[in-house]
């Protein structure tokens, strides 16, 4: 016992690793929340080493603090995903060329490999052949566009 009370630090550097081993049977990140804080008391250990009420509190406050403000933004970010657009919503915001002039009465585009009727965004605009254009809005098979700016052009 007293190879214990003179490194105290050890203990929560186990502490800490248990915790960390029965983290990834649980996945859910409050394990290592609090292996985190076993940490933290390890390191008060090492700068107070007699003082085990210190390093208690030090490891519960690291622990409460790691579980109220980091796990819910790493579980947030873990659960959420990318944004997966399919079909024609895939298609907004993507650029092609203009293959004849678009105006209000229409056009053609050629947007990823596929030719597509398109007018312009802007009603008052026409966009000529051969223009980059972005697409913003699709209306059945109908891509509504707007020229992109080239330098230099």
């Amino acid at each position: 016992m007293d190879w214990l009370g003179e490194n105290l630090w050890a203990a929560w550097l186990g502490a800490a690793m248990v915790l960390g081993l029965a983290e990834l049977a649980s996945l859910d990140l409050v394990l290592l929340m609090l292996a985190v804080g076993a940490l933290a008391g390890m390191v008060t250990a090492i700068a107070i080493p007699d003082a085990f009420a210190i390093q208690a509190l030090a490891a519960l406050a690291t622990s409460v603090t790691m579980l109220v403000f980091v796990r819910p933004s790493i579980v947030k970010r873990l659960h959420s995903g990318p944004d997966l657009r399919a079909g024609i919503d895939a298609l907004v915001g993507k650029e092609g060329f203009a293959l004849s002039n678009i105006s209000v009465h229409g056009g053609t585009i050629k947007l990823g490999g596929e030719v597509w009727t398109a007018k312009p965004y802007d009603d008052s605009e026409v966009i000529q052949d051969g223009a980059k254009v972005q697409v913003i809005e699709i209306e059945g098979a109908t891509a509504y566009v707007h020229e992109v700016p080239q330098l230099g052009a």
